[in-house]
């Protein structure tokens, strides 16, 4: 056998560029696929669901950090899976449901030192803006309300995921970070030690870990 023959029987060897080039094509045609289903999937309502969410922070407190919550809270979230940026957040916080296991502190934090959450019973978070970082993180700016005062204020968001839900409904977990100043919102109260220093710092750290069930469209009514 000639050795043209033995070359004919071979198969050809793809270059290693060929290669990649034809996986990245392929790589590209499905997701174009899936952004396209996607497109055509209308914006979705999904409401925080309290009994797996959590609405947290920690303050300085001389040395150390001490931890709060808020067990009293509630609101939606619309997501636009095609358009992330044009997704929204709108939520209400009870302030009188502070809760930093010491009920003596929690009775001063609700006194006009601090929430007065007699005169003013609610914080409040509007988005205003979503800023996509990546597929799984988002960041969104909106207007925070604290005893009556707005500022604006930026979560930075980490999608978590969607899906069934334990015991039916179709679920979204969202973890959530952003750091305020309170003395920008009047919550102002303060004492220094002895030697110097104050009690409490200005920063802070607020976590929020959200899972929300997404609201199914009420059927049409039927026409007689």
């Amino acid at each position: 056998m000639s050795h043209s023959s033995r070359n004919s029987n071979r198969t050809p060897c793809v270059p290693r560029r060929r290669a990649a080039l034809a996986t990245a094509v392929l790589s590209a045609g499905i997701a174009g696929a899936a952004l396209i289903g996607q497109a055509s999937a209308a914006p979705e309502t999904y409401a925080i669901d309290p009994d797996h969410s959590a609405v947290t922070f920690t303050i300085r407190h001389l040395f150390s950090k001490v931890p709060g919550r808020f067990t009293k809270f509630e609101g939606s979230l619309t997501i636009d899976k095609a358009d992330p940026a044009k997704s929204a957040v709108n939520a209400t916080i009870d302030a009188g449901s502070i809760d930093t296991d010491e009920a003596k502190r929690d009775g001063h934090l609700k006194s006009p030192d601090f929430f007065d959450a007699a005169k003013y019973p609610t914080l409040t978070f509007k988005s205003t803006a979503v800023k996509v970082v990546s597929p799984e993180k988002l960041q969104i700016t909106g207007d925070l309300t604290i005893r009556g005062k707005t500022k604006p204020a930026v979560l930075d968001v980490d999608l978590l995921g969607f899906g069934p839900g334990f015991g039916g409904g179709f679920k979204g977990g969202f973890e959530g970070h952003t750091r305020i100043n309170r003395q920008d919102f009047g919550v102002a109260w303060n004492s220094l030690v002895e030697g110097g220093g104050a009690v409490l710092g200005d920063d802070v750290d607020i976590t929020l870990n959200i899972e929300a069930t997404r609201v199914e469209p009420k059927p049409a009514a039927k026409k007689n």
